[in-house]
């Protein structure tokens, strides 16, 4: 990615190579999430599968138009 980069190579020097730590972490977790989920997928029983969101539940925000507002 970074050929011929001296910059970039001093900081994987001085720091290591971050971009392939995350990389390495973001595999590990991926697989360790598939891993959790497969028995749930398998049944079909997925969390919050099972309850249906009711029309107005939860919190709402309303957009305001420019200009004055009604008090």
């Amino acid at each position: 990615m970074f050929q011929d980069s001296p910059i970039y190579d001093r900081l994987v020097a001085e720091r290591g190579d971050v971009p392939e730590q995350v990389r390495r972490d973001a595999e590990r977790v991926s697989r360790e999430l598939e891993v959790v989920m497969r028995p749930l997928r398998a049944t079909g029983h997925l969390p919050g599968a099972e309850r249906q969101p009711s029309p107005g539940a939860g919190w709402q925000r309303t957009a305001l138009l420019p200009g004055p507002r009604p008090h």
